[in-house]
Parts: structure tokens; C-alpha cells; sequence
């Protein structure tokens, strides 16, 4: 008998139907090599089109008989790791995001990893941050995601018990494993059998108890986010942390919207938690896979958050604020309400997180004073994070990391940085937006609006004896050389007018994307030296005439190590490649940077320009797509 979802009425699945059980409908090991084929396995997690019509907009729920065999063989590769390293009765959460084809490979993951003996906690549909706040409690978590790749795509997601996806190294072992058994013939009678091997009982009582298992989950996630956007475990200092930004709130209301675009984040804490901080909340399209539109939270999506904001602007005065996440909840990129122009406005990936970072150092800089505590700050980034950060980072005497592209690079890259004495509050990919603040060790929308509601509502405050203790904005004007641009009544605008001026590709825009034929990128990047050496030759007084362009400087970004002044640039790999550009006094003016995705069949580049110049980006992008397509002929 078909069970169902109590909160949504969602079908989680049947316990009398065995999937892969009808011996004629398995696939042939051709099959499933060319569907393996397909697959992106990288550190970030892993993807393909599981829609069964291969259409990566098809919002189908049906994964077809060769998918179920991938997905039932992913679920006993992390079954060897998981019992390898936590023991055989080990006890894991399984989530899934907002798509549709999540029931189907949810149900035959749980089934083979129950059929090893492994406690599965079903959280059903779950935001990638709170299944992986609650993992915490666990021994590990397998989250069905494939982030905000269309609909039709999906994918897996590693990780233990420290809130984060698995590391390289550590995923690297499960995709050895996984590639050897999709070259097997004899592994697609195997994956019918491990499907098999779950007794009936046993998945019937996995989805009797998710309910109570989401629940659990959300209040986990509930009281980690107020760990987190505190700063604090510290049970008095949350409170008056919260009592803080409730004093400031209450005298001037903000209230806060959201696109859901039918996103796992629609079951989470936001429509409550937000209120529980007096911070009001709306949201839009906030039913689970009421997906409207194109599920990438850039630019050209966050339009809708946009006209929302407009639209009830007018009935609600205090809406200052509105976000739209992806898919699986974990990113969600800002829109604003600006005063001088009378409408809302998005802010870029780049600038969300340049906001995000100031907030958090400030905010680390203002708890150090009452203190007294003399901490080393550092902020760990990934290699295309504009410049601005340094910048920002310079003005609270903080260190800036990087990192190759990659969610785990750089929540490893700031665990290192730790262990070296730095304090790193905030981490994150500039490049796509969002931010990581620490403990948490994966973006979340809901820290990102908790760093701009600091900067907004922690304000100069008059203490016992007379001396004023300044707020996060008026502290930054100060650092940064700004004290005339602070004022008593300020507004974000005003915030975001003091951020250091850059100019940066964004990374959705069609420049971004080159379709390369090398699939050795290494020997590509060789090619592009020879090519990019040889035209600097004839370029470099040009670019000293234009734009102050001295020198450069070869950076190579390969998991957590940063190699500078490289000779060789085909050591990077498939690796980060950034040409930083210098002035005269050897002081970066902008830099061009080149990756393969981990994670879609495109190659990334990008240009960073100080200044408002956007003649000199698209010259120096449109140079380097030149070079790199001559390299790939």
C-alpha cells in the first residue's frame, strides 16, 4: 500500500513494490555505462539527468529502470564507507530536495541502506542546511540534490557528522568505487538484490517514522541557526544578542520576503524562525516543487523576488529585504528596497557576499571589544571571489584564503586556517553568492540575511559611563576611511554605496560559459600559456597605456594549496588558473580567471576589474575567450 508524506501528501513510496524487482525491465551493462557516462562526479556532489525522457526540464517523478540500478549502487558505495568508518549499525539521515525524481531514488536508497543494516532517519523533503545541521547529531547524511541545475537533473551528496560535504580526498574513494561497479555486468543483479534484500517491515517503519523525523531535524536546524547567527552556545548571550535585534526591529519594523520557487527551503524554519526574531516574513510560490522558474538564483531569476517586493511595498512599508534560494535551499542570493530610486533591487552574487563578509568581521570586531579578546582573523574564499574582499579584509586586519572553486575546498581550507590560530567567522563562494558562517560548514539564505539584518540593526549604543560603543556600519566607515559616509538613519543602499568598487563577470552570463572540446584541460592551459605569453608580448604596452597594466602573475588554485607565481600553467589541471594583473607598483588592478565545472559540462572563466570599468572587463574577458579558443583548436 502506497505510504505517504504527512506534511506535504507527497507519495513516499510503496513497501509491497520492490524496485529493479521485475528481472525484464533490468537494464544492460551498456546501458548503464552510457548513463554512468554522463554523470558529473565531483567533490561538490554528484549529477546527472535522471528525469527517464533525459530531458533536464522534464519535471517527471519517473527515473526508469537504469537510473534506479545508479542509484542503488551509489547507496552501497557510501554503505561500505559509512560502516567502514562508524561500524554496522551506524545511524545516517537521508533527505532529498524539491524534485520530483527524488522519491524514487530516496526510496531505493533507503532500502539498500537499510537492507545493510544502516538506521535510516527519512527526512523526506529537507533543506541541504538543516539535514546537514542535524547530521551533526548522526553519523553521516546521503542528500538527493542536484543544487540549482534544472529540474530534471539530480544527484547525491556525502557527508558525516561535522555539517559539511564530504572532503575531496574522502569522495575521491567513493568514486573509484562507484566507477568500478558501473564497469561490472554482474553489478546490475546486484543492485536488484541489495534493493531486495530490505525487508518490508523494515522500509515501511523508515517511512511511518519520517514525519517525526523532520521534525526532529527542523528543531535541530532551529536552534543551530541561533548558534550560528549569534556567534554564541552561550544561552544568555543568544538572548541578548536576539533582544538586540528585536530593540531595533521594534522601533523600525523590517520584514523580509522570499521566492520559494517551490524549493526544500518551503518545510523549513524560515517562515517561523524569522517572525521568532521580530522580523516579519512573506513568501511567494512557497508550496515544495511549485517550481515557476528557472531554479539558478541569479539575476535574471531574482526578478520575481523583485516585482513581489514592489507589489506589497506599498501595503507593507517595512519589507526591506527578499531572497530566493535554490533548489536545495542552500544558496540564495539578495534583493533590496532602495529609497532614492523608489524600487527594488538585486544585488550581484559578488556583492551579496562582499556585505556578508563586512557584516561578519564587523560583527566579530564589535563581540572582541566587549572581550577584550585579540583575535587573528581570516576569511577563506574560493579562487574567483573578487578582489574587494582583500579589501574589506584589510580594513579589520584580516587574512584572506583561497581556495579552488568548491564548497568543501574552502570549508577545508578554513579548518586548516584554524589550526593554524586564525579566527575565520565567515567563508563562502563570492563567486555564486551566499556565505558560510561559521560553525556552520555549508551556505544558508538565513545566515546571509542574519549578516545583513547585523548591519542594519546593530547600531552605535551609549554606554554606562557616556562613551559610545559603535555600531557594525559606523565601525566599518571608520576602518575603511569612510567616517563622512555614516550617518544615524542609514539604510542598506548606504551600506552597499561604501563597498569597495569592482567590476566582475557574473557567472551566469553566456560570456562565463565556453563549450571547450579538450578534455585534458591541463594540456589546454599549456596551450593557453604559449598563447597567452606569446600576445602579451604585443599587448603589454597597450595595456600600460589603457589600463595601468605592468605585469602579471600566474596563481594556480588546486583544492585547498594556492601555488603563485607559477611557470608551468598545465600543473593546474583541472584546477583554478587566474592571471592577476599589476600595476606599476605592483598593486593588483584586476585578474581573468579559467576552471572547468565540477559539476555542468561548461568552462568557466571570469574577469575582476577594480573600478567602475566595464570597458576594461569585457577587453580583458573578450582576450582571454580569444585565447582559449585558439588554445582549443
Amino acid at each position: 500500500m502506497m505510504m505517504y508524506d504527512v506534511q506535504t501528501g507527497f507519495q513516499l513510496g510503496d513497501p509491497n513494490i520492490i524496485p529493479l524487482s521485475d528481472q525484464s525491465q533490468l537494464p544492460t551493462l551498456t546501458d548503464v555505462q552510457k548513463e554512468f557516462s554522463t554523470m558529473i562526479l565531483s567533490a561538490s556532489g554528484w549529477r546527472k539527468v535522471f528525469a527517464l525522457s533525459g530531458d533536464e526540464e522534464d519535471a517527471t517523478a519517473e527515473i526508469g529502470a537504469t537510473n534506479g540500478v545508479l542509484s542503488a549502487l551509489i547507496a552501497q558505495v557510501f554503505a561500505d564507507y559509512i560502516i567502514q568508518r562508524c561500524g554496522p549499525s551506524c545511524k545516517i539521515a537521508l533527505g532529498l530536495d524539491a524534485r520530483p525524481t527524488g522519491t524514487q531514488i530516496g526510496d531505493i536508497i533507503a532500502r539498500v541502506l537499510a537492507g545493510r543494516g544502516i538506521q535510516v532517519e527519512y527526512l523526506f523533503i529537507t533543506a541541504a542546511p538543516e539535514i546537514m545541521a542535524y547530521s551533526r547529531q548522526l553519523d553521516g547524511f546521503v542528500y538527493i540534490s542536484a543544487s540549482h541545475n534544472p529540474v530534471g537533473h539530480n544527484g547525491i551528496k556525502f557527508g558525516l557528522n561535522d555539517g559539511g560535504v564530504l572532503p575531496g580526498e574522502e569522495t575521491s574513494k567513493l568514486t573509484a568505487a562507484f566507477t568500478q561497479l558501473c564497469s561490472k555486468s554482474e553489478s546490475i543483479s546486484l543492485a536488484a538484490q541489495l534493493v531486495a534484500t530490505c525487508p518490508e517491515e523494515a522500509i515501511q517503519k523508515i517511512f511511518a517514522e519520517s514525519a517525526s523525523c523532520k521534525a526532529r531535524a527542523v528543531a535541530s536546524y532551529r536552534d543551530f541557526t541561533r548558534l550560528v547567527v549569534s556567534g554564541t552556545d552561550h544561552q544568555q548571550q543568544q538572548k541578548d544578542f536576539f533582544d538586540l535585534i528585536a530593540q531595533t526591529t521594534k522601533k523600525k519594523p523590517l520584514t523580509v520576503v522570499c521566492d520559494m520557487n517551490g524549493s526544500a527551503r518551503s518545510l523549513s524554519i524560515d517562515k517561523t524562525f524569522l517572525p521568532e526574531c521580530d522580523i516579519g516574513f512573506d513568501a511567494i510560490n512557497n508550496k515544495p516543487r511549485e517550481i515557476v522558474h528557472a531554479i539558478i538564483p541569479e539575476p535574471e531569476n531574482l526578478v520575481h523576488c523583485a516585482r513581489f517586493m514592489e507589489e506589497q511595498k506599498s501595503s507593507n512599508p517595512s519589507i526591506s529585504l527578499g531572497y530566493m534560494p535554490d533548489c536545495d535551499g542552500d544558496r540564495g542570493n539578495i534583493v533590496y528596497w532602495d529609497d532614492a530610486s523608489g524600487k527594488s533591487q538585486v544585488l550581484e552574487a559578488q556583492e551579496v557576499f562582499a556585505l556578508s563578509v563586512l557584516a561578519e568581521l564587523a560583527y566579530l570586531d564589535y563581540k572582541n571589544e566587549s572581550t577584550g579578546e585579540n583575535t587573528k582573523a581570516g576569511v577563506s574564499v574560493n579562487d574567483p571571489t573578487s578582489m574587494r574582499i582583500e579589501e574589506i579584509a584589510t580594513a579589520f586586519d584580516a587574512t584572506v584564503f583561497r581556495a579552488e572553486v568548491g564548497e568543501a575546498n574552502v570549508v577545508n581550507l578554513a579548518r586548516e586556517a584554524r589550526q593554524k590560530g586564525y579566527t575565520v567567522p565567515i567563508l563562502g563562494e563570492g563567486s555564486n553568492g551566499g556565505n558560510i558562517t561559521h560553525p556552520a560548514a555549508v551556505r544558508d539564505p538565513i545566515n546571509t540575511i542574519f549578516a545583513l539584518v547585523k548591519l542594519l540593526a546593530i547600531q552605535d549604543t551609549t554606554l554606562a559611563d557616556g562613551s559610545v560603543k559603535q555600531g557594525l556600519f559606523h565601525r566599518w566607515c571608520c576602518k575603511s576611511g569612510q567616517e563622512m559616509s555614516y550617518k544615524a538613519d542609514f539604510t542598506l543602499a548606504d551600506i552597499i554605496a561604501t563597498l569597495p568598487v569592482y567590476t566582475t563577470t557574473g557567472v551566469s552570463e553566456s560570456r562565463a560559459l565556453l563549450k571547450i572540446k579538450s578534455t585534458d584541460h591541463g594540456v589546454l592551459k599549456a596551450r593557453f600559456q604559449k598563447e597567452f605569453e606569446a600576445s602579451w608580448q604585443e599587448k603589454k604596452d597597450q595595456l600600460a597605456r589603457n589600463y595601468g597594466i605592468e605585469s602579471y602573475e600566474a596563481i594556480c588554485n588546486k583544492g585547498t594549496t594556492e601555488t603563485r607565481n607559477l611557470s608551468d600553467y598545465s600543473i593546474s589541471g583541472k584546477g583554478g588558473l587566474k592571471i592577476l594583473f599589476k600595476n606599476g607598483a605592483g598593486k593588483a588592478v584586476a585578474f581573468i580567471w579559467m576552471r572547468g565545472s565540477g559539476t555542468e559540462p561548461v568552462f568557466r572563466i571570469l574577469c575582476d576589474v577594480r573600478g567602475n570599468n566595464k570597458k576594461m572587463e569585457e577587453t580583458l574577458l573578450a582576450w582571454e575567450t580569444e585565447l582559449l579558443e585558439k588554445a582549443d583548436s
